[in-house]
């Protein structure tokens, strides 16, 4: 209970304070690619349920009948304003409506397309015990994964191999230890790798995923 109040007060602190940038990148977007402002794409969340993920539309609008579900490095369906939005993570702000709606959290394991989770073994499967979330314990931890996802024609065997492993153990570990205490460290922990990447040095992928990160 005290989560979801603490998601809903910031969900809709920060719709209303981001409301002006939002109309700004809906006008940078529009003037930039045809299509709409926002993309809607079905994901799979809490307890295996689908639901509809909101992000600013940083593709082309018919990305999804070109390519795979996950984007690689230098992936051309990805728009000019989509590189800058993606750059700094603000493509993810539109989330926060998915955070207040209650198909979200503010902190969990980032929702994961149909096609990826019929892949999943059962194990994988648990960390959707958590409701999935805008940031979370994986994406502090492995960042610039298109660093691993390079090569088109193997995109699915790299990432259900390369990328989706560590993910997955992290993954498990909030679902397991999830508490507000877990929460408020993995913000602080977003906004410390966001500005050390963009103003001090690029995060590095780890060889393997560290352990017992949340103590």
């Amino acid at each position: 209970m005290v989560k979801r109040i603490f998601d809903v007060i910031v969900s809709l602190a920060g719709l209303t304070v981001l409301s002006p940038f939002f109309l700004l990148v809906a006008i940078l977007i529009k003037l930039d690619s045809r299509g709409p402002v926002f993309y809607g794409g079905k994901r799979v969340g809490y307890k295996g349920e689908i639901f509809t993920m909101y992000k600013f539309r940083t593709m082309a609008a018919d990305a999804d009948s070109r390519g795979p579900a996950v984007t690689y490095d230098s992936d051309p369906r990805i728009t000019r304003v989509g590189n800058l939005l993606r750059r700094a993570r603000l493509d993810e702000f539109p989330q926060l409506w998915n955070v207040l709606r209650g198909d979200m959290s503010l902190v969990g394991p980032r929702p994961e397309s149909i096609y990826y989770f019929e892949m999943y073994s059962e194990r994988q499967k648990q960390i959707f015990r958590a409701k999935p979330g805008i940031t979370g314990l994986s994406q502090v931890i492995i960042l610039n994964e298109d660093e691993w996802l390079n090569n088109p024609e193997t995109l699915d065997q790299d990432y259900m191999e390369k990328v989706l492993p560590p993910k997955v153990e992290l993954d498990l570990e909030y679902a397991e230890k999830q508490s507000l205490r877990a929460d408020l460290y993995i913000i602080g922990q977003t906004f410390w790798v966001i500005f050390k990447d963009k103003f001090i040095e690029r995060s590095k992928l780890p060889e393997t995923a560290p352990t017992n990160v949340l103590k």
